[in-house]
């Protein structure tokens, strides 16, 4: 369908009153334009005549606005004169995958490829907006040099690449003003996305690539709901690397501040989901086939799947005559050679010195292929500036020097090295008479050539009759030859894969590339084919679309907050009858209640976890005695600590309760003595578990046993978290199988895994309590339950079950510590505010008392 535009397209000059507009989003219906040249701006003062709108330039389908934000527009820029030139760039990817989005309203945000004066950028938006729905963002020159040229392209692209800067001269270290550039410019995009959304509630973003990884946070500080979709079209590197960034946690969850994140791989997915593990301690899921990371209330969905390319425009290319008469002639021009084709960016992970140095190796052993093997390497321009892009040039215009005068003469080149810009359709010609492509990048997030290749080797009938092919009966022949290090590797499984660092293995798999029999050269090229024409860049487009709709369609069920200050800033999604619990939303209940049962955990929920002496504070036990001071007050630790901890710890605590290892031992004050339910149980599950155990404490470097007396207990907090987590998850699968017959059972906690008699849990300790209560004639009318873990998710359970069945339990507050999916209807969000909440509460009490003792010294 765009091919079809494309061929159309016949561009309009701004004040040609009778030109018809010409905007991106209305390309899929644009039938074609009158008029000569392409939209002028005049920069000479003068005002030029104000073109005919015909309508709305918004055009709808779905009733949502797509938003697509990338560093450059889909237009270029040039200058005739005094005047700017617009055209659209019938390369651009962004500009392709509007044909699998189900909106017309498109509208691209992006910097223009031209630095535009001052005086001009107003007309420059105006046309750019009315004729191609395009906003541009303008950066002055130094801040565009620190921003892209300086943080994007010399420190965040090769690091992204595995490069770290280990000296000055090899690779940019972080640089404190470059950073603070790209911050500028990424709020400079945002604030221009915001001028785009229509409605903020309904339309969605979808962000391009690692110049803008800043943009989800500025963007979400404004709306809460607004549907943020990111694709990373780079490598993402391992945690060892990636961590090495200062900055690496500010990015990382600005990234976690969209709905959906895409990656062109799994392994860059999981480099992803391993940096918030170590970095930020979050763990993923699969759910129904789609990865997710828990953040803050949220679910962020992980996309992977690669982009394709433009078919149709392609396949354009390939039925249009004058590529037939380019690909007739380098028939001609390498009649009888056997052609291996290179097409590469000139940047230093291309391998192209590479690619040149098994050419040279494969010529030294293989003499039968001199003056008949040829190499046509094409070299992109670079997209950046600086002393590596000039390094990589000298190193290939070196090697392929001394290849050519090694193994050439005047009428053979091996290498015919094309280092500068050449169209398309010459690349599409290049590809479709070449027997081989040979792409050995050291590392790239995608690299669409050998798409490209296979869909030109395809050919078309104009191409198979201008080299008298019989495209009717002569099956189609490819052969691949692809770096195992580059995002379309896993995707092309018919290809000889590479290790481009390996010369001679890169030597002979071109060797048996070109020397592969017919029948396997087509089978090959019909299995990419039917990948490559099914995925096209529309395909990946509609994915990603209908993936970032699934992603939010749960926006509006839920109530967001925000908390953080600066890039720390996050939102916090609650379902909607999950709330903060207020101190004035208690204190009334709490004054009014005559018998009060209080249930607090204590590690995560009185004790921050990263404690080292996990005693008590003297403002723990303050708190704690205050509120036991209470005669209506029935006050309970309930921790999965042993009896003899708890005892020692809250000595002080003469009145508080305590329940120890989940509700295998109960006291209910200090002078009372250990209590417990349960019969004694067969020790032979601890003979049984504990080998199971040590085997995983000796092999997790940090983890260790705890044993009670009523369970064993595997911690890991201290271990790495990566390997720990899986160690987990392996451990609890080993403990179920082999105690599968044993009266007990597994859990999984807070960095434990747990084996326990079957009847323990905090859920029977509520339960036990609350009916002790009842049988003593005080029976709570108020229940507050505070806890952070998955065992406190067991209170919560079976408090919701008792109220139903207690009427006279009135106020009932189940509070977990932190925002995330619980059975409490309500949260605090650390220990500091759990603490704050019963401090007031003790401070309430003391309030009514001495109001009683005056109103009692009144009346006497």
């Amino acid at each position: 369908m765009l091919t079809e535009q494309l061929k159309s397209f016949n561009c309009v000059s701004y004040d040609d009153k009778a030109a018809s507009p010409l905007a991106p989003a209305a390309m899929k219906n644009y039938a074609g334009a009158n008029g000569g040249g392409p939209p002028v701006l005049q920069t000479n003062g003068d005002s030029p005549a104000s073109g005919d709108v015909n309508g709305d330039h918004f055009n709808t389908d779905d009733g949502k606005r797509r938003i697509i934000v990338s560093n450059h527009l889909p237009v270029r820029a040039y200058r005739e004169g005094k005047e700017w030139r617009f055209e659209l760039d019938q390369d651009s990817l962004f500009l392709q995958l509007e044909d699998g989005l189900p909106s017309s309203d498109v509208l691209y945000v992006g910097c223009l490829r031209a630095e535009i004066d001052v005086r001009d950028q107003d007309k420059v938006t105006q046309v750019l907006e009315e004729r191609f729905n395009c906003l541009p963002v303008f950066l002055s020159e130094e801040e565009h040099e620190k921003y892209y040229h300086g943080f994007c392209k010399h420190y965040l692209w090769p690091l992204l690449h595995y490069m770290l800067p280990l000296t000055a001269s090899h690779g940019a270290g972080f640089d404190r003003a470059q950073w603070r550039a790209y911050l500028s410019a990424n709020k400079k995009f945002s604030e221009k996305v915001v001028e785009a959304l229509d409605n903020p509630d309904e339309d969605s973003v979808w962000v391009h690539d690692y110049h803008l990884m800043m943009l989800p946070t500025f963007l979400r500080r404004r709306y809460f709901r607004v549907r943020i979709g990111f694709f990373l079209h780079s490598p993402f590197p391992s945690s060892e690397i990636y961590r090495t960034i200062p900055v690496r946690e500010e990015i990382l969850r600005s990234l976690l501040n969209c709905d959906l994140v895409g990656f062109h791989t799994f392994d860059y997915a999981r480099h992803f989901l391993s940096c918030c593990s170590r970095l930020l301690g979050l763990d993923y899921e699969s759910k129904r086939g789609y990865l997710g990371i828990d953040y803050c209330g949220r679910t962020v969905s992980i996309k992977i799947l690669p982009v394709g390319i433009h078919m149709g425009q392609l396949e354009s290319l390939l039925q249009a005559e004058q590529t037939a008469v380019m690909v007739k002639k380098l028939r001609e021009k390498y009649e009888g050679k056997v052609v291996v084709v290179g097409v590469d960016d000139l940047d230093m992970f291309k391998g192209i010195g590479l690619k040149f140095q098994a050419i040279g190796k494969l010529l030294e052993q293989n003499e039968e292929l001199r003056r008949k093997l040829v190499l046509v390497q094409i070299a992109n321009p670079a997209k950046s500036q600086g002393k590596d892009v000039q390094d990589v040039r000298d190193e290939t215009n070196v090697i392929a020097a001394q290849i050519n005068h090694k193994y050439g003469d005047d009428g053979y080149q091996p290498i015919v090295y094309i280092n500068g810009p050449i169209s398309t359709q010459e690349k599409a010609a290049y590809y479709a008479i070449s027997d081989c492509c040979v792409v050995t990048a050291v590392r790239d997030g995608m690299n669409l050539v050998a798409y490209k290749y296979t869909v030109c080797r395809e050919g078309s009938p104009v191409l198979d009759a201008a080299l008298g092919i019989d495209g009717m009966s002569k099956r189609k022949e490819s052969v691949l030859i692809i770096s195992e290090f580059i995002g379309c590797s896993p995707s092309l499984s018919g290809a000889i894969r590479v290790n481009p660092w390996n010369i001679d293995a890169v030597a002979d798999a071109i060797y048996d590339g070109i020397t592969l029999n017919d029948v396997e050269k087509q089978l090959r090229h019909e299995k990419h084919y039917r990948y490559i024409s099914s995925h096209d860049v529309a395909y990946w487009a509609s994915s990603f679309d209908q993936d970032l709709q699934r992603a939010c369609s749960r926006n509006h069920s839920k109530r967001y907050w925000s908390f953080g200050f600066g890039l720390e800033f996050r939102i916090v999604a609650l379902g909607p009858d999950f709330m903060k619990l207020q101190s004035k939303a208690i204190s009334d209940p709490y004054k009014e209640a005559k018998n009060r049962l209080i249930l607090l955990d204590y590690d995560g929920t009185m004790m921050p976890q990263i404690s080292v002496d996990k005693a008590p504070s003297t403002q723990i036990i303050s708190v704690l005695n205050s509120l036991c001071s209470d005669p209506r007050n029935t006050v309970f630790i309930v921790s999965g600590r042993g009896k003899d901890s708890l005892g020692q710890w809250f000595s002080p605590c003469a009145k508080l309760g305590l329940s120890a290892e989940h509700g295998y031992f109960t006291r209910w004050t200090m002078d009372s003595p250990w209590e417990t339910d349960l019969v004694a149980i067969d020790s032979k599950w601890r003979r049984i578990a504990e080998p199971v155990m040590q085997l995983y404490t000796e092999s997790t470097d940090g983890s260790f046993i705890e044993y009670k007396e009523s369970a064993l207990v595997w911690h890991h907090h201290e271990a790495d978290f990566q390997l720990s987590s899986c160690q987990a998850k392996e451990l609890l699968d080993h403990l179920e199988n082999v105690l599968a017959n044993e009266p007990v059972v597994v859990k999984r906690g807070q960095y434990i895994v747990e084996v326990k008699p079957q009847g323990i849990s905090k859920g029977m300790v509520v339960q036990n309590l609350i009916l002790t209560m009842r049988s003593k004639g005080v029976p709570p009318d108020f229940l507050l339950c505070i806890g952070d873990d998955r065992s406190d998710e067991d209170m919560f359970e079976s408090i919701e079950s008792l109220v139903k069945s207690l009427p006279h339990m009135q106020h009932v507050f189940a509070c977990t510590v932190g925002q995330k999916p619980s059975m409490a209807k309500y949260y605090l969000d650390d220990t500091g505010d759990v603490l704050d909440l019963l401090s007031d509460l003790s401070a309430g009490q003391r309030d009514v008392e001495d109001a009683d003792d005056v109103q009692a010294e009144e009346v006497h």
